[in-house]
């Protein structure tokens, strides 16, 4: 093995001459590095902020849409009168860390001269806690504000928005059955206060009104029966297995249970897959840039065939040749993956508020249609490491063509022109 003395530090002939031509600057050479480790940088950044978008997703789902929904709902063919001993016995299946009952109806609410169309849920809020997350994202007015009797209602944002009111505001509730009057059958009627506004950023807001249940008993001429309970689970995705255990425990001819796989499943599972399919598709995108790496290499062989062939009659060997392109791909690799890694890295942490000041700049709610009303990203060290191991086996598989090219010249068939 040659040597070299450089800098006080000795350095193995082949990492030397790798090393020069990675910093050439006389000559064309340095044009060509740039080139592959622009490509690298892009193919990386937008694969880092791709990945890390669809983590945004993910989590957004699980933490905001699923911790306010139930993980399983267990639903009473009739009411559930005796639900307090039901509750008791449910909370006793394996899996369940929690339990809470809900009456359910649909309605209107107007106000201001405008109507909306809402999904009253009757919670228990002391029990409540043990199954959502809700109390977190009320940001006006206090969840214990639902007391029973009050007839409070805490609004979801987009329904408050849609009506012009706040807290302390009144609204009227328009219910689908009807009452016997003098001047014929009319809509029931109730005016109920706004007590809070719940503001999980998703698509929840748009349709979600919380009511004590006694309140929405009485609103729902339910008695003193419950619509079903709601459940927690130590592993939302054993829902499926756990409600089938509910549901043998209170007897099939009673209740049957949804899943949350049956409300957002699919979108859970779209999430999944997008991510798996653009993380593939964006791989390919930097095996492209390693493609542009092999034929800036190829490049670099052509323009120096006379040095590789002065090399070979000065006694290196193939090894000496191969090792030297190793080097200068695995340079051109190693920058330009970490200084995609930077790049993305820095666009997934500045992507959710830039893409508000876009949105608000342009005037327009993009994300209006999805479940979520904004782009979350999440950046996650599992996923650099993954990229950057890809896109670096990439650009040292791409250095592998042109150093056989370069070890295969005969000295004298180059020299011979020369």
């Amino acid at each position: 093995m040659f040597f070299t003395r450089r800098d006080s530090v000795f350095y193995p002939l082949a990492v030397n001459i790798g090393l020069r031509y990675a910093n050439s600057r006389r000559s064309f050479i340095s044009f060509i590095s740039i080139v592959a480790i622009a490509g690298l940088v892009l193919s990386v950044a937008v694969l880092v902020l791709v990945t890390s978008v669809m983590n945004g997703f993910e989590r957004e789902l699980k933490d905001r849409v699923l911790g306010v929904v139930p993980h399983l709902t267990v639903r009473g063919v009739a009411p559930l009168s005796d639900w307090t001993a039901d509750a008791a016995d449910v909370a006793k299946v394996p899996g369940v860390i929690g339990v809470a009952p809900f009456i359910e109806g649909t309605g209107l609410l107007v106000a201001n001269g405008r109507s909306a169309g809402v999904a009253f849920n009757g919670i228990d809020i002391t029990r409540e806690v043990a199954v959502s997350d809700l109390a977190n994202y009320v940001s006006s007015g206090r969840i214990e504000s639902l007391v029973n009797g009050s007839f409070g209602v805490i609004l979801g944002r987009g329904v408050a928005v849609h009506l012009g009111v706040a807290v302390g505001d009144s609204v009227t509730a328009v219910l689908p059955d009807a009452s016997v009057s003098l001047v014929g059958l009319i809509p029931r009627q109730k005016k109920i206060k706004v007590v809070g506004i719940v503001d999980t950023q998703s698509e929840l807001d748009q349709r979600s009104a919380y009511l004590a249940l006694g309140d929405a008993a009485r609103l729902f001429r339910r008695g003193s029966g419950v619509d079903g309970l709601n459940l927690r689970l130590s592993n939302l995705f054993d829902a499926t297995p756990i409600g089938g255990a509910a549901v043998s425990v209170l007897g099939s001819d009673r209740v049957y249970a949804i899943t949350w796989m049956r409300m957002h499943g699919n979108l859970y599972r779209a999430i999944e897959f997008q991510r798996a399919m653009m993380f593939l598709l964006l791989s390919l995108l930097v095996g492209v840039a390693a493609f542009n790496l092999v034929s800036a290499l190829i490049m670099v062989v052509n323009q120096r065939r006379g040095d590789v062939a002065v090399l070979r009659t000065l006694g290196g060997g193939t090894r000496t040749i191969v090792v030297s392109f190793l080097v200068l791909g695995g340079v051109i690799g190693v920058a330009g993956v970490g200084l995609g890694l930077l790049l993305g890295t820095g666009a997934a942490l500045l992507v959710q508020d830039g893409y508000k000041w876009l949105e608000h700049a342009l005037g327009l709610h993009l994300m209006s249609q999805y479940f979520i009303s904004y782009l979350p990203a999440r950046v996650e060290l599992a996923d650099l490491v993954t990229v950057a191991a890809v896109a670096l086996l990439l650009s040292l598989g791409s250095t592998l063509y042109p150093a056989y090219r370069a070890a295969r010249l005969k000295p004298a068939d180059v020299l011979k022109h020369e």
